[in-house]
């Protein structure tokens, strides 16, 4: 079977003859995407027989003050993409036109995504706390959620403590996970119990969402139990034996229960519920499900990371095996309290290639998390944004990779997977005023080992075709990494290695497609590119010096199996060391910044 039929299949399950009429009939697709800070409507079509990106329309998210409906945001979106395209999407009474017309106006297909709402409050209730509460927290973690408390037997708390600290903290989802198939009873009622007892004194109005996710054996008695006092849902369970954990199911019906409560609750958001035909999904999910696509496509590891202004998400994925990761609170809006809270200034300012003062640093993290959708106008302003840039990420993937599996291929113990392509969206890095200061970002943040692809999803794509995927999956496999959708920002290769500055560590052999070659000596310490135009592709001998790993072993020469295709920056070798190491002295260390700044030509 091919990577292209593997990918269909994933996409969506339906007979073959579905699949293949889906695949082969051209339809157009109008994506919404509600953030926090922008709302962006994206129009895609097929020309001359393949999928295009063809245009997007952003306005300013309007589900907060002062408009408070979300709707408002998505019409002016919409106005601003009919301006750009020239195609008349809403009608004279400002309604979807779906499906499309004979004429050309409107779309076949309308998918949306929503990340600009409040994150749901949740209640993690488990047996153990090293066993199924983990699991339930593992599962709170794929969505916009913040756990306010956490429960299990082996905390050492009373009944009483339990139920005062539900009826006060007031949540909006409360997950229980406990019980092995076929294990323990009990101890999973008396926990229910307790928590019926805490939803039977909060307002009806007022009372959570529960989430059984435990011993299966029991689905029908905690179901009938608190049904009286809560919505129930059965998922199976998270944790069907002591080694196994199964997120998949219960993630569905996680971001189901997402999807209602925001629709009833944020003026505008059950409108585009609506039109979507009631398959609104979270971000998150959507980014999911394209790094799930991806590592099927290449049969490798593949992380995409996506910055917001009150969220970051983390999607890793190996050969289907997806590890999703939602941080809610931490980005680059609002959610740089969360930075505040848990990073040191100099870690932020560390990263800074000119001299700020720390007070100027501080007013302006703290400006920016009341005023989200303010811009940098001074050069330490974005100076000051790409500094938090690097951290935030940071910050989501030491937490992210303690979920990744143990046997994922690493060239070092503390540092991350291999990942093949590396894929990053979110405006902070997308908009940069040059894309070598993208790429700057992602290197320093991310740190990429061996040989990866870096592509920027410069338009914030990649949600949009993962919502897209169940409507019109045709559009998702011909648009995945589409060169012109998304940039390519080059293949990175990235030893591992300890050596002296200076020292030679790398011989890399290009042969390109023209018939021509080129040998470049790779010394310990740089930042080097290799000529190889936009497009165009060669083979890579990898040769390496002083133990140095790029994926075959320390001190083993790599050949590549495939061709490495060229970006705006050639090939990028990244020679600086893993873990990245910054001079102590605050001059030195701003003179290192800015010569890796102009490695890339700034």
């Amino acid at each position: 079977m091919s990577d292209q039929e593997l990918l269909q299949e994933d996409i969506q399950d339906q007979d073959a003859r579905d699949l293949e009429r889906n695949l082969n009939t051209p339809r157009s697709l109008l994506a919404i995407d509600v953030g926090s800070v922008n709302t962006r409507a994206l129009l895609f079509d097929s020309v001359e027989g393949r999928y295009r990106f063809l245009a997007a329309g952003v306005s300013p998210t309007t589900a907060g003050a002062p408009m408070f409906d979300a709707s408002e945001g998505v019409r002016y979106a919409l106005d601003t993409l009919q301006s750009i395209s020239g195609r008349v999407l809403t009608t004279a009474d400002e309604q979807l036109i779906i499906p499309s017309t004979r004429e050309g106006a409107g779309a076949d297909n309308l998918a949306s995504t929503l990340s600009g709402a409040p994150p749901l409050k949740a209640v993690a209730v488990g047996l153990l706390e090293r066993v199924s509460l983990e699991s339930a927290q593992n599962l709170l973690g794929t969505s916009y959620v913040n756990i306010i408390e956490s429960l299990s037997l082996n905390k050492g708390r009373r009944i009483e403590e339990q139920i005062n600290t539900i009826v006060k903290e007031r949540p909006e989802l409360v997950v229980i996970a406990g019980g092995t198939d076929g294990g323990a009873t009990r101890s999973v009622l008396n926990l229910v119990n307790a928590l019926g007892m805490a939803l039977s004194l909060i307002p009806a109005d007022k009372r959570p969402d529960v989430l059984y996710a435990g011993n299966r054996a029991l689905a029908d008695r905690v179901s009938s139990f608190l049904e009286p006092v809560a919505r129930v849902h059965v998922t199976p369970n998270l944790r069907p034996s002591l080694t196994d954990e199964q997120l998949g199911p219960a993630e569905t019906m996680l971001a189901d229960i997402f999807r209602r409560h925001h629709a009833s609750r944020i003026l505008g958001i059950g409108e585009l519920n609506t039109w979507s035909g009631g398959n609104l999904q979270p971000t998150a999910m959507s980014l999911g499900r394209i790094a799930r696509f991806l590592s099927i496509l290449q049969r490798k590891g593949t992380l995409a990371v996506d910055v917001g202004a009150s969220s970051t998400v983390i999607a890793a994925a190996f050969n289907g095996d997806l590890r999703l990761r939602t941080f809610a609170g931490l980005g680059m809006g609002e959610g740089l309290k969360t930075i505040l809270g848990s990073r040191k200034l100099d870690q932020i300012t560390r990263w800074l290639p000119i001299e700020v003062d720390p007070g100027y640093v501080l007013d302006y993290i703290q400006n920016k998390t009341l005023m989200p959708a303010t811009l940098p106008a001074e050069r330490e302003d974005l100076a000051i944004e790409q500094a938090l840039a690097r951290e935030v990420i940071r910050m989501a993937l030491d937490e992210a990779q303690a979920h990744f599996p143990r046997n994922a291929k690493r060239l070092h113990h503390d540092l991350l997977p291999l990942f093949d392509p590396i894929l990053v969206s979110g405006a902070v890095v997308a908009n940069a005023p040059t894309i070598a200061q993208s790429l700057l970002m992602i290197l320093d943040a991310i740190e990429p080992t061996g040989v990866q692809q870096v592509i920027l999803d410069k338009n914030n794509l990649a949600p949009a075709l993962g919502a897209a995927a169940p409507v019109n999956p045709g559009l998702v496999t011909q648009l995945l990494l589409d060169p012109i959708s998304f940039l390519n920002l080059g293949y990175v290769i990235a030893p591992v290695v300890n050596a002296r500055d200076g020292s030679p560590v790398l011989r890399i052999r290009v042969q390109y497609d023209t018939g021509h070659s080129n040998t470049v000596e790779v010394a310990m310490g740089t930042l080097q590119l290799i000529p190889l135009p936009a497009g165009r592709r060669a083979k890579l001998q990898i040769d390496c010096f002083q133990r140095a790993d790029v994926g075959a072993g320390p001190g083993r020469s790599l050949k590549l199996d495939r061709a490495v295709v060229g970006g705006p920056f050639g090939i990028v070798v990244d020679a600086r060391g893993r873990p990245l190491h910054l001079p102590g002295e605050a001059r030195a260390r701003r003179e290192t910044l800015q010569r890796w700044h102009l490695a890339l030509g700034r």
